[in-house]
């Protein structure tokens, strides 16, 4: 009886636990965190990805790239998972935060092979960590949100690691313009809302040096009636979120008429209800009507005659966003119209065929809260990747405007974070020290991977980094990711805000300290997998 086998398991259930499953989850971590690895830096290499719709996604930024991967391994979505977070979190470092967590995961693999619990290195990482939010906080310098130079230089460095590089003065005077647009003051309380008030509007064609933030919105409609006027000076704007024509039945409706002169009353009404609603917007003397619903045609003879420009089935988003901006108010029915509901703030109304399409602009707003990023270049590719850095931009700018404090950039912090660590284990006793340690040293894969990433030779500049770090106020040297050689990041201007950071800190950690802790994973198959194909084997 008692040599018999025992089955809890379902027969097609596949169970690995302990060591395997360890090994395993920081296998397929160290995966994806090298498929990023070359993603870092000015000297950033793209990657190029075939979605299975047969599109291509041309990108080095983290996030973008992990998104269109399909992953097998739990322990690798994860992972992707994270990139995610980071992304929307912050919107900037999301290759910085793969390749942190990976490094973190791989220094743990040799304690746990060296029979050391799990539990101990995960102690070890959470006091390694707060002690690095701490130093995060003592290397960081406050900055002046209102000096335009040194705000530039922060979108310089956050853009220069991404294609648009080559015009980044450009792109970060769009960045900051956009976000200074959309910034509210409200009770004192600060909220820049970028995605929805700040739309990029991609259009092919023409050459990226063309592309502008609008003083106002753009929506890619046309006038309605072809007589209507494209061009209007100091427009009265009324939005609607009403159709402006005859309100049908919600269900099926019959009507039953036994005189031959009702059927006639029956439509008499219908064009005296739309001759109504034309009256209470005319009421009002607009020159521009935008509606989200549609407009009929004896509607747009109304508006035609008494000269008012009228735009149909604009979005929602598009609305508000015009509301925003020239301090109209939305009405949701005609015949609520009031003198404060029209929108006077935009100087010009026009319609401008760009392409092959038509837009209507309204623009030279006096103090408009939304504002439209056009962006114009040689293929969709290029500007899908432009619109992802541009929004990576828009986000480190946030960052600072909502949190105004420093850190130099290029791999200095890591640096400096990581001797602070190396001194912080040396007070400390027992077997905690060597994981918080290990702790210090991933952190260097950050200025490795830079020096990497140019060419240069790795041991001998993160050898002379380290010295350089070890003499007094040398905090702020890191490595030039240009060249590979140590240098002054004050001097460079190449600077990061410190939520970015510690944001990037937290995930990395947590997501090492989370995958540590899985030690059984338990999947179960559907009978169809005849071949064996089991969950869990690496993402390789």
């Amino acid at each position: 009886m008692m040599g018999q086998q025992v089955l809890v398991l379902n027969h097609n259930m596949k169970r690995e636990s302990g060591r395997k499953v360890q090994t395993g989850n920081i296998n397929a971590a160290k995966t994806i965190a090298d498929v990023i690895r070359t993603c870092l830096g000015p000297r950033a290499m793209m990657k190029m990805l075939l979605d299975p719709m047969g599109g291509i996604v041309m990108t080095n930024d983290g996030n973008a790239i992990l998104r269109e991967i399909q992953v097998q391994h739990p322990a690798a979505k994860s992972m992707i998972e994270i990139s995610r977070t980071q992304d929307e979190e912050v919107g900037d470092g999301t290759t910085s935060v793969i390749i942190l967590a990976g490094e973190m995961l791989s220094v743990a693999e040799q304690f746990l092979e060296q029979q050391m619990h799990p539990t101990v290195v995960i102690s070890a990482y959470r006091q390694a960590l707060e002690d690095m939010l701490e130093t995060l906080k003592d290397l960081s310098s406050p900055v002046d949100t209102s000096d335009r130079s040194m705000m530039l230089k922060i979108v310089h460095s956050a853009i220069n690691t991404k294609a648009l590089s080559r015009w980044s003065e450009l792109a970060c005077g769009i960045a900051l313009d956009a976000v200074r647009t959309v910034e509210l003051e409200d009770n004192g309380r600060k909220e820049i809302d970028i995605k929805k008030y700040a739309k990029v509007e991609k259009v092919p064609g023409g050459i990226i040096e063309d592309s502008c933030v609008l003083r106002g919105v753009m929506v890619n409609k046309d006038v309605t009636h072809p007589r209507m006027r494209r061009l209007i000076k100091e427009p009265r704007i009324i939005l609607l979120d009403c159709s402006l024509e005859y309100k049908k039945g919600e269900s099926q409706t019959d009507i039953e008429i036994s005189k031959e002169e009702d059927f006639n009353r029956i439509l008499q009404m219908e064009e005296e209800y739309i001759q109504h609603i034309c009256e209470d917007v005319i009421r009002l003397k607009p020159d521009l009507l935008f509606t989200e619903k549609g407009i009929s045609d004896l509607a747009q003879h109304y508006l035609m005659k008494a000269n008012i420009t009228a735009i149909r089935r604009v979005r929602k988003t598009d609305n508000n966003r015009i509301a925003r901006a020239c301090g109209a108010r939305i009405a949701s029915r005609t015949d609520e119209l009031r003198e404060e509901d029209v929108g006077t703030g935009a100087g010009l109304f026009e319609v401008k065929k760009i392409g092959d399409e038509y837009f209507a602009f309204v623009t030279e707003c006096k103090d408009p809260k939304a504002c439209t990023i056009l962006l114009r270049g040689a293929s969709k590719e290029i500007l899908a990747e432009v619109e992802r850095n541009l929004q990576d931009a828009m986000q480190v700018c946030r960052n600072v405007l909502l949190e105004p404090f420093l850190l130099p950039g290029g791999g200095a912090v890591e640096m400096a974070v990581s001797k602070r660590l190396m001194e912080r284990s040396r007070s400390l006793t027992g077997v905690d020290q060597w994981p918080y340690r290990a702790v210090a040293q991933a952190l260097e894969v950050i200025p490795r991977t830079l020096i990497q990433n140019c060419g240069a030779s790795t041991i001998r500049v993160l050898t002379s980094l380290r010295a350089k770090h070890t003499q007094e106020n040398s905090v702020n040297w890191g490595v030039d990711g240009e060249t590979g050689c140590l240098s002054d990041m004050m001097a460079l201007g190449i600077w990061e805000p410190l939520a970015v950071k510690a944001q990037t800190y937290k995930t990395a950690v947590e997501t090492a300290i989370l995958l540590l802790r899985i030690d059984d994973i338990v999947s179960g198959h559907k009978k169809k997998d005849k071949d064996g194909q089991m969950g869990g084997q690496g993402a390789e």
